[in-house]
């Protein structure tokens, strides 16, 4: 038997808060001598403690430590959850931090620097929706207008903030009888008339997204740079890639201001 002050200095555990597991019942001394009122501790109780302090390590809390620690199933079930937490918080600052090393090599010029990826998800949307086989890129200035005229006449709507994009159902960069889905982001379904249809597109956990401002001939540059990205940082495509267009012929004269985000659907090998 261990008196309390030579039991908290060998399990390093102040006689404080062996009183406090005491006074809340979860670690009670072997025996308490009545005339003295000095508390003795047995190889019984340090095993308990070592439990104690092996759980309160990982994280739970005094509550949750009691309302475990006679529990052997409880325990165990507890501890598989926190082994996937755990592995899933290291699955995300693994990825944050190359990321974040990917990005300190682009500052330091060591890569190019006209593009900065980003993970991120695409929102779920009802889009308005037209697929076509285009000949080439500038033929999209002779079909979209068109798209927009049909879409007016059964009264759709585009959401706010808008969300203009094509899907390129070919999976892969084309300058030639591109395999083309225009979607227009909108508030509700409409009538679908022959040539635009209204469906609803689902969310994207993650997508690796790239910036590129410039004209739509320089576009493989991005894809290029794209595709190098993911593979050099173990992930797959999981999707058709999308062209989100924010800025070009219908508000900036300049191609060399247009700006177009890829967006690539991905996920971690």
């Amino acid at each position: 038997m261990f008196q309390i002050g030579l039991f908290s200095k060998m399990n390093r555990v102040t006689t404080k808060t062996l009183r406090h597991y005491d006074e809340i019942g979860l670690l009670k001394p072997a025996f308490v001598d009545q005339q003295t009122g000095y508390r003795y501790y047995g190889s019984t109780e340090l095993v308990r403690l070592n439990k104690i302090i092996a759980l309160k390590q990982l994280g739970l809390s005094l509550q949750e430590i009691q309302e475990l620690i006679d529990q052997q199933k409880g325990i165990e079930i507890f501890l598989t959850l926190k082994e996937k937490e755990i592995e899933l918080r290291i699955k995300e600052e693994t990825s944050k931090l190359s990321r974040l090393q990917n990005y300190s090599r682009y500052l330091k010029g060591e890569q190019n620097m006209n593009y900065s990826p980003v993970i991120k998800a695409l929102p779920e949307v009802i889009v308005a929706s037209m697929r076509l086989i285009a000949p080439n890129y500038e033929s999209y200035f002779d079909f979209i207008p068109k798209m927009g005229d049909e879409m007016r006449a059964k009264g759709a709507v585009c959401a706010v903030p808008e969300y203009c994009f094509n899907i390129y159902h070919d999976g892969e960069y084309r300058e030639s009888d591109i395999d083309l889905e225009v979607c227009e982001a909108v508030v509700d379904y409409c009538e679908d008339s022959e040539k635009v249809k209204y469906k609803k597109i689902d969310a994207v956990e993650n997508a690796l997204c790239v910036m590129h401002k410039g004209p739509y001939t320089t576009l493989p540059d991005a894809y290029a740079f794209a595709f190098s990205w993911i593979e050099a940082n173990a992930y797959v495509i999981d999707g058709l890639p999308r062209e989100s267009y924010i800025d070009g012929i219908w508000n900036k004269e300049d191609e060399n201001e247009w700006l177009t985000e890829l967006q690539i659907p991905v996920k971690k090998i």
